[in-house]
């Protein structure tokens, strides 16, 4: 899960930045209006937690501006203001939830996880193929019934291959849907995840190389 942030008090941002990273979560930064909307309309990140009162440009503008894409990301605003009128208006924007200041890093999780969830409707809670079971909810995977136990970029790696249903994965994707931007784009990051990701899986190995293409799940 890749998710961008866009708070311009440097504290409060890499805060939320590394509970969210300590999470499992990839986790872009941004300070201002304008670098947020940039940033947010790469399309690389499903959620994008927007704090409201920006400089350069205001959130209520970034929010207005992302939902008028054909595929926006998941929205949650932030805000120092608790008032009703303050949330409806936020939510009016097209943001998809709301948390006013100061609040929890837990229930922020809890909120992204939600949020990602809604957006996957299509896909079963349980990803399922031969025998794997991936509980997304849970964080958990089971092969034949036993629980095998993953890292934060293994379980995102795997989500992302059991989400394709078959389909190849190429390096790239896999690199913009995992990691974040402090991650080389040159790097062998992806290569050693698949690596570990196939010994903690066993035999027979589930994941399929594809030629210089990139990567899939089969059996």
């Amino acid at each position: 899960m890749r998710v961008l942030v866009i708070e311009d008090d440097d504290q409060v941002a890499e805060g939320i930045a590394v509970g969210l990273r300590r999470a499992g979560m990839a986790v872009d930064v941004a300070f201002d209006g304008l670098s947020g909307l940039d940033r947010a309309l790469s399309g690389v990140h499903e959620v994008v937690v927007l704090d409201r009162d920006l400089p350069g440009l205001h959130g209520d503008r970034v929010c207005a501006e992302l939902t008028r894409g054909e595929k926006p990301p998941r929205i949650l605003m932030l805000t120092a203001a608790a008032e009703i009128d303050d949330r409806v208006d936020g939510l009016a924007l097209g943001a998809d939830d709301y948390l006013p200041k100061p609040f929890a890093l837990a229930e922020l999780v809890a909120r992204i996880r939600a949020l990602v969830r809604r957006s996957q409707l299509l896909l079963p809670p349980v990803l399922a193929y031969a025998d794997l079971e991936l509980d997304t909810a849970r964080h958990q995977l089971r092969r034949n019934g036993h629980p095998v136990e993953l890292g934060p970029k293994e379980f995102g790696v795997l989500e992302a291959l059991l989400s394709a249903r078959g389909r190849v994965v190429s390096s790239v994707e896999l690199l913009d849907r995992v990691w974040d931007d402090t991650s080389d784009p040159a790097t062998t990051a992806v290569k050693v995840t698949i690596s570990r990701l196939r010994q903690k899986l066993g035999d027979p190995s589930a994941i399929q190389t594809v030629g210089s293409i990139g990567y899939r799940i089969w059996q």
